[in-house]
């Protein structure tokens, strides 16, 4: 359950990435369960859980993370081609969405910039530079989306120090072999 105290707006973890982060994530962008735009106003961009075994992070801890996310698409959300994309800061969560009591474990990135249109099927690579909390259950809808909130401002924080900026040039980010995974979906 998520504690009463209140949440702190400052960067969170040392001020350059520890072991074990930077982590590699990677995966098609596939339709999740429907909620993070449509009921909370929050949009993410789901990988197959799948993606958590790229650099095998299988057993990553289920929580609230923040790092960058390469995706192939211009800063409309339109898909590009030939090793184009761009890379925008990210909050991401990986786990069982407890208030949503999902049977199946999740990874959603909500990425900090506003797209004019979805993007199934582009591909995305995640590094992931730090953690931000462990995953909470919620007694309201509204105490969720103010916790999202108050991660994504923690994650803009977080990444405004130097050691962390400098990783959004790692050329990971914009190599997008491998993509075509279109048919993918969360289940």
């Amino acid at each position: 359950m998520r504690p009463d105290t209140p949440r702190i707006l400052a960067p969170t973890g040392p001020s350059s990435p520890q072991s074990p982060f930077p982590l590699r994530l990677s995966g098609p962008i596939i339709k999740g369960f429907g909620r993070g735009s449509a009921e909370l106003g929050i949009p993410t961009a789901n990988i197959p859980i799948a993606g958590l075994s790229v650099g095998g992070n299988e057993g990553l801890e289920s929580g609230v993370y923040y790092g960058w996310a390469g995706v192939d698409v211009d800063d409309a959300g339109r898909r590009v081609e030939g090793g184009e994309g761009k890379v925008w800061a990210m909050v991401m969560s990986v786990g069982w969405n407890p208030f949503y009591k999902n049977k199946v474990r999740s990874v959603e990135v909500h990425i900090l910039h506003k797209f004019d249109q979805d993007f199934y099927g582009a591909r995305m690579n995640l590094l992931i530079c730090g953690f931000i909390r462990p995953e909470y259950d919620y007694v309201s809808k509204e105490s969720l989306v103010e916790d999202i909130n108050v991660d994504i401002e923690v994650a803009k924080k977080s990444l405004e120090r130097e050691a962390y900026l400098k990783l959004k040039e790692v050329k990971y980010l914009l190599e997008f072999e491998g993509a075509g995974h279109e048919n993918d979906v969360a289940t």
